[in-house]
């Protein structure tokens, strides 16, 4: 019991000590980022409890209930599931509290943008509550956390469509010889970039003397679509940017790369199973940090004109105020004020997010078997970022068609 209550204060303290100070001077634009700091201290907690929490949790009865000890890395995928866990439910339950907010009269709204050191407390104590569940229970929240990923992903990959086209329309709007020469050059090195990475694939993925066909499918298809974006996007017909084709043509190759790198380590074909530590590294720093880029930037656009977050009653216009306002007047808002994006969708991109980074810090593993042993996921794995890829493919090309199928309906 005392190492739980230790787990329980380092928890606790290094969660509170970090908000308080600054609770008090949130606002409400500034919420929002507010609860991207809350989501990035979740990750760090988690990040830290797996390299520290292991000896302590050995300790606990109703954790360690195995005839023969786990190993450490057991308890530090264990602590990572749990603090996950704890950050789910607390922005699961606002998303479901939030459900239906259509202005600023009603009651709940003041509790999304206020009421920060009550929150805090409760994400504190909500983290450390998770500490005290049986393995059972994190066993069912590991398992959901992989199908909750994939669709984080497809998230992800909305809010990454959504930002080239911005990025595209953008510098097109300047109207200016500079800003062309800047889309033909960053453009012109993703797709260098994305057929330098095929190359670097076939070599690591497909090595001679091996029977490596669904290796070489994933890559040529790949391959494929970076041909087809170029192709669709400068259709006469489309009027579309090489810019935004080229940012996903080396998104969707790296995501193959990410499938290909999660395939058993003593399968014949991962050429980079011999360098499984370096290269987990890599990938779970580069995708943490795409997480974290994520739900800031969901954040950032979640008072613009995106109907990504907007509810229908929410107003387009008037969106593109900065979320830390300067004037104190010009944060004030009208209590009967529509509200400008869908509080319930914004808490629940967090709540994926949660489940997503926590395939990332423990390795796409499983926390809890009968054996008390990590099981390496593998194919599933593969098989989650593969789609996602091929997803990513299918949204980009209905981003460009469909205004041409349906010209009729505002997209």
């Amino acid at each position: 019991m005392w190492a739980a209550s230790c787990l329980a204060s380092c928890c606790a303290s290094c969660a509170c000590n970090a908000c308080t100070t600054a609770v008090s001077g949130i606002s409400r634009r500034s919420a929002r980022i507010a609860y991207c700091g809350l989501f990035a201290l979740s990750l760090i907690v988690a990040w830290v409890l797996r390299e520290v929490a292991a000896p302590l949790l050995e300790k606990i009865p109703w954790i360690n209930h195995f005839h023969e000890t786990p190993s450490k890395e057991w308890f530090e995928t264990d602590a990572v599931l749990r603090v996950s866990l704890g950050n789910f439910l607390f922005f699961t339950t606002l998303a479901v509290l939030m459900i239906g907010v259509k202005n600023q009269r009603d009651p709940r709204d003041s509790i999304h943008h206020g009421g920060w050191m009550m929150k805090t407390i409760s994400w504190c104590l909500v983290v450390v509550f998770m500490f005290f569940l049986p393995n059972e229970a994190i066993s069912l929240y590991e398992t959901s956390s992989k199908f909750g990923s994939g669709l984080f992903l497809l998230i992800q990959v909305v809010l990454l469509l959504d930002f080239v086209h911005r990025w595209n329309d953008t510098w097109v709007g300047y109207d200016e010889k500079f800003w062309y020469i800047a889309l033909f050059v960053i453009s012109l090195v993703c797709y260098v970039g994305a057929f330098a990475f095929s190359g670097l694939l076939f070599h690591w993925f497909t090595p001679a003397g091996e029977d490596c066909g669904l290796n070489t499918f994933f890559i040529v298809m790949s391959l494929i679509f970076a041909f087809v974006f170029a192709i669709v996007a400068l259709h006469p017909a489309v009027n579309g940017s090489i810019l935004p084709a080229s940012v996903i043509s080396l998104y969707c190759m790296y995501l193959c790369y990410t499938g290909l790198a999660s395939e058993p380590r003593d399968y014949e074909c991962n050429g980079l199973h011999k360098h499984s530590k370096a290269v987990s590294t890599s990938t779970l720093s580069f995708g943490l940090l795409t997480t974290v880029l994520s739900v800031v930037y969901s954040a950032v656009r979640a008072g613009s004109s995106t109907t990504l977050l907007s509810p229908p009653s929410s107003p387009r216009a008037g969106g593109e105020k900065p979320l830390l306002p300067l004037d104190k007047s010009d944060g004030e808002e009208k209590e009967f004020k529509p509200v400008s994006y869908s509080y319930s969708f914004f808490h629940l991109i967090f709540s994926l997010a949660s489940m997503y980074s926590a395939m990332l810090l423990t390795g796409w593993t499983t926390s809890v078997g009968g054996s008390g042993k990590p099981v390496d996921v593998g194919w599933p794995s593969v098989w989650v970022r593969i789609i996602t890829g091929w997803a990513t493919a299918a949204l980009y090309i209905w981003s460009l068609v469909s205004p041409i199928m349906f010209p009729d309906r505002e997209f």
